[in-house]
């Protein structure tokens, strides 16, 4: 499809959308999200852990129209992230094994939202990372609904939908909203390794491994620790489980597969001795670029712990002794561990 012109419905923004790459489509208006009030209380529980800046400024999470005065309406646009898990020790949440996906949505976003501004409204982009309750949002525009797990479902494409909005002040015609159809399900539940899903669409972010290998800046407690089994990066446990992956299909966003050089390979214990700049060079465009090294070097001293034999004894004794504390004691947490399994001494 061509580019937008003046005064674009509903119809041919979401066509747009599909031509520029993206695998879905919605269409909203800009009023608050029902979650609000639900948000405002999980911030008062404590359970977004130490991710602080969802804290921030609440009111303008909870309703669009205060990041973007006059805005009516709201476009979410989807793009699947489904692959296979690489072959390897360590695994590495689907999203994070290629490109960041931030920049590949802001990209596809940007080119649409320069065609509103044409249009004749105005626009303004998130991606995760802005103040909107995306997931709610997304139910609301008819892309899915937001499951138990409290991930957002498509019925097209399962668990695996990584989600940009754009707001406008154009009207446009807004979907339907998708119902919830998990029905009595709660394989998500009863298969989150460390019960971060606490009851039906209430997550804990703190017990999260997503939360715990990405976001937490500091030292993993030691009880759940075990519990992380060989992630390295995020999870995809409660996505893996959920019966809509009969739906799902492998991306068509080449940028997301992963490259040769990927963390889930068998000497997975060799990235211990990664310096500072071979991890910026070889994470430069990935997701994992946030945990910075020494968390990455923690997490893999985990998986380690968790999984590793007698010939991963020597590169944890090296990073035992790391410059840097936290991987200092993860990494002797790690051959304790080993030294345990295997029945040799402390």
């Amino acid at each position: 499809m061509n580019m937008l012109v003046s005064a674009p419905d509903s119809a041919a923004i979401k066509s747009r959308a599909i031509a520029l790459g993206f695998d879905i489509c919605g269409i909203t208006g800009a009023d608050p999200s029902s979650h609000a009030d639900f948000y405002r209380q999980w911030i008062a529980d404590g359970k977004a852990g130490e991710m602080a800046w969802l804290a921030r400024d609440p009111n303008r999470r909870a309703d669009p129209r205060a990041v973007l005065p006059g805005a009516r309406s709201l476009i979410v646009a989807g793009l699947n992230s489904w692959q296979p898990q690489p072959a390897g020790r360590g695994r590495v949440a689907r999203y994070a094994l290629g490109d960041d996906y931030h920049a590949i949505l802001l990209e596809k976003l940007e080119t649409l939202a320069v065609e509103l501004v044409r249009a004749g409204g105005q626009a303004k982009i998130h991606v995760d990372t802005g103040p909107v309750l995306e997931k709610s949002l997304a139910g609301r525009a008819g892309i899915g609904w937001q499951g138990k797990s409290t991930m957002l479902i498509s019925p097209k494409l399962g668990p695996w939908l990584l989600l940009g909005e754009i707001l406008t002040t154009l009207d446009l015609e807004p979907d339907t909203p998708q119902r919830d159809r998990c029905g009595s399900c709660t394989r998500c539940i009863s298969s989150c390794p460390t019960g971060a899903i606490t009851a039906p669409y209430q997550l804990d972010a703190r017990r999260c491994i997503a939360y715990l290998t990405i976001e937490l800046k500091g030292s993993i407690p030691e009880e759940l620790r075990p519990l992380i089994g060989d992630r390295v990066y995020g999870c995809d446990e409660c996505l893996d489980v959920c019966p809509w992956n009969r739906f799902a299909r492998r991306t068509r966003e080449t940028r997301f597969h992963a490259p040769e050089e990927d963390v889930a390979r068998d000497r997975l214990h060799a990235l211990l001795d990664i310096t500072g700049a071979e991890f910026k060079r070889r994470f430069a465009r990935s997701p994992i670029l946030r945990v910075k090294r020494r968390g990455l070097l923690r997490n893999v001293c985990v998986v380690l712990g968790n999984i590793g034999d007698s010939s991963d004894l020597p590169a944890l004794e090296k990073a035992s002794r790391h410059e840097e504390p936290l991987v200092r004691e993860h990494a002797a947490w790690a051959m304790r561990r080993i030294r345990e399994r295997i029945g040799l001494p402390g």
